[in-house]
């Protein structure tokens, strides 16, 4: 180990990234400790790192952070996640901001400060490519003075901000490519509630837990599109058709458009989603590179809307994975329940299928299903099984499996998994 140079031994203890752990380790030796002061790129402090972390005072904590951060120079990455601290002091955190801003690459930041402090302004003009903020607040972006020339990664978490600032902010950051929005207090200028966002760089947003009349989003770039616990009456992507991934996960939506140019989609996983099905195959039906469809706990608008494996087939040649799982309605088996027609799903290798409430036509449907993939390898069951169970419950899942069985018998080549919840 003594060796080894210097910077190599600023290399390992940047990968412990726990302030704890490279401190303990820095104490083995002079050339040690000279590696972590002038060598070190990688810091973190998180209140799950160590326990003690939990019994220290605030203030206590500031002076911990700001004598370990003072020891190094050259700071690339910077966490600072503590949830059990309900304040920092104002004066602390900007000296580290300050002490850093010049070689920092990555900050994340989740503590709330008294006074407010504006964290924007301390890191803008400088490196940082990835920032990661939580529990704040934003106010005043000016775009002109508080840019962010090589910031790629932007993540707001339980951030108050207004519409118009986290555009402005967007406007700051001309390479920014990833942007994520969770539980944000947004701030709206009218009565209507209306967020306009655009970037020309953005390829991947996720946007959770966001309740707006109307969020409108111009970026000819966007690859991936994830919506997760939204209440939006209307969301509008414009672009050029750059989109490749769609996720909707438990998201309440009136009018929902992503374009008209969709050639590019590859992924569609929708889940615990109510939709018009003619509607949203209408909008998908030109994404002829689609590989991947999931269609999960959806509700149908329309009590006679099923999902039409036969277009299906036609329109995504290029399926290998599909998942289904909406609940088939009491009585028969209508039309095949979406198996009407004789096409094939040539190319689908893995099948997922699953029920809400079992009943005695999930078994024909699963058996159906699998007819239509001569080239599949594995079939996934995913069901849900209530505590108490009646004698015809207990007579409906033991004729399943049986039938389970059956099917596997014919179908030898096909593994076949079972996750129940």
């Amino acid at each position: 180990m003594e060796n080894l140079p210097v910077e190599v031994i600023g290399n390992i203890l940047s990968r412990l990234g726990a302030a704890r752990d490279v401190v303990i380790a820095s104490a083995t030796c002079r050339k040690w400790r000279e590696a972590w002061q002038n060598h070190l790129h990688t810091l973190s402090f998180n209140s799950n790192d160590w326990p003690v972390y939990h019994d220290l005072t605030t203030s206590r904590l500031e002076i911990l952070i700001t004598q370990t951060i003072f020891q190094t120079s050259g700071l690339e990455y910077l966490s600072i996640c503590m949830d059990d601290v309900d304040e920092f002091s104002a004066a602390p955190v900007i000296a580290w901001l300050m002490y850093t801003r010049e070689t920092l690459r990555q900050l994340y930041y989740n503590v709330r400060t008294t006074p407010s402090i504006n964290i924007l302004e301390k890191c803008s003009r400088q490196k940082l490519e990835v920032l990661d903020l939580a529990q704040n607040s934003i106010t005043g972006v000016e775009p002109s003075y508080q840019k962010f020339p090589c910031l790629k990664s932007l993540s707001l978490r339980y951030v108050s901000i207004s519409a118009l600032d986290l555009n402005l902010l967007l406007t700051a950051c001309p390479k920014i490519e990833v942007l994520a929005l969770i539980n944000l207090d947004i701030a709206l200028s009218d009565a209507t509630a209306t967020m306009e966002l655009g970037s020309s760089s953005l390829k991947d947003i996720y946007v959770e837990a966001i309740s707006l009349d109307k969020f409108m989003l111009e970026a000819d770039s966007l690859e991936n599109l994830h919506l997760k616990d939204c209440t939006l009456e209307v969301f509008e992507l414009i672009g050029k058709g750059a989109l490749r991934i769609l996720k909707i996960d438990d998201v309440s939506v009136i009018h929902l458009d992503i374009g008209e140019i969709t050639e590019n989609l590859e992924v569609v996983d929708v889940s615990n989603f109510t939709i018009m099905w003619p509607k949203f195959y209408h909008m998908i039906s030109r994404s002829s590179k689609l590989k991947r469809l999931r269609l999960w706990g959806v509700v149908f608008d329309d009590e006679d809307e099923v999902v039409d494996l036969e277009a299906i087939s036609i329109c995504f040649p290029r399926l290998t994975h599909v998942s289904l799982s909406y609940d088939l309605r009491d009585g028969d088996l209508r039309d095949g329940y979406g198996l009407q027609g004789s096409t094939h799903l040539e190319n689908v290798v893995v099948l997922e299928l699953g029920w809400t409430v079992m009943n005695h036509l999930f078994s024909p449907w699963v058996a159906g299903l699998v007819d239509r993939c001569p080239s599949l390898k594995k079939l996934i069951i995913f069901g849900i099984i209530s505590e108490v169970k009646t004698h015809e419950e207990c007579l409906i899942l033991a004729n399943f499996t049986s039938s389970i069985v059956r099917l596997m018998r014919k179908y030898l080549h096909v593994e076949v998994q079972f996750e129940y919840e």
